[in-house]
């Protein structure tokens, strides 16, 4: 560890991940509210959308890894998707033992639904906002995003 200071942009950054952090927690909370009548998280959610935007059925490990996330807590939710009828695996090709995850009629159904509550919801949240403003903010944090990925990369 080293006892050097922040730079002003290293203390920028650091004061939007904490940012980056409440909003977190508050959009898994919201997105809780907005879906939990139709049996789903926002976890489930988030994996449901996951799948159904997928170009093509994939495994477990491949959605995880499109979402950031670790195959082990993707892999919970998934089985507990199963268990309700929203998703089925299907035999993978090209491995045996790594199932392909589709949706069923159910989760597209739910899926259909939560993406009609989030237009409106989203769109109000928006309000006053410049999507100019809003397309910067999201590339800054698809390049950090980018650069932990890396870093991860070179510490694998």
């Amino acid at each position: 560890m080293t006892d050097r200071p922040r730079n002003a942009a290293g203390t920028a950054l650091s004061l939007l991940i904490l940012d980056v952090f409440r909003l977190n927690g508050r959009l898994l909370a919201e997105g809780d509210r907005l879906v939990g009548d139709l049996g789903l998280t926002s976890a489930r959610w988030q994996v449901l959308g996951a799948i159904a935007l997928a170009p093509a059925p994939q495994p477990v490990a491949w959605i995880a890894r499109s979402m950031g996330l670790y195959r082990q807590g993707v892999q919970r939710i998934v089985n507990e998707m199963v268990q309700e009828g929203f998703v089925v695996f299907a035999d993978n090709p090209h491995h045996r033992r790594a199932k392909l995850v589709t949706l069923t009629a159910k989760g597209r159904t739910a899926f259909a639904a939560a993406d009609q509550r989030q237009k409106p919801w989203v769109n109000a949240l928006a309000k006053g906002l410049n999507a100019g403003d809003l397309a910067t903010t999201q590339r800054v944090l698809m390049t950090l995003r980018d650069r932990l990925d890396e870093n991860a990369q070179s510490d694998a």
